[in-house]
């Protein structure tokens, strides 16, 4: 499986705004987290997901999620591309990063806040989890 966008869409009336994505199923979710990142450490960076599959959508403001694909996890290869999806709070979607890669998330406005969702029970959470330093790869402009 490859990472991907589930694209969604915004409708507004006098009433307000609902934002969806209704091609997202909740089937395979077991947990979520918000993310804030702070002002002073907007980068949170680089962790690893061998069995979990991880579900991005942006709550406020706005992140780049970049991603790669892992090719050996005791020491994966300092040369592998770096592929990023900008979200933002205006638009409605969800990016999908399938399980075998490692993820840095990227707030990019103060304040900004990310759920994700994800696939693997927490009592597994201990044999997937892998971490990498944050400056394992290097993200442009930091």
């Amino acid at each position: 499986m490859i990472p991907k966008v589930i694209q969604g869409g915004n409708f507004s009336d006098h009433r307000g705004t609902i934002s969806y994505v209704n091609d997202f199923s909740f089937k395979d979710i077991e947990r979520f987290y918000i993310i804030s990142n702070s002002d002073e450490n907007p980068i949170r960076a680089w962790q690893g997901h061998k069995l979990d599959a991880k579900n991005f959508y942006c709550l406020s403001g706005s992140f780049k999620i970049h991603f790669v694909k892992i090719d050996n996890w005791k020491k994966p290869s300092k040369d592998l591309k770096i592929e990023t999806i900008f979200v933002s709070a205006s638009e409605s979607k969800i990016v999908h990063i399938p399980m075998g890669y490692a993820n840095a998330i990227q707030s990019l406005e103060k304040d900004s806040k990310l759920i994700s969702f994800s696939t693997l029970p927490l009592a597994n959470v201990s044999e997937d989890d892998v971490r990498y330093d944050s400056n394992y790869w290097e993200i442009n402009g930091f």
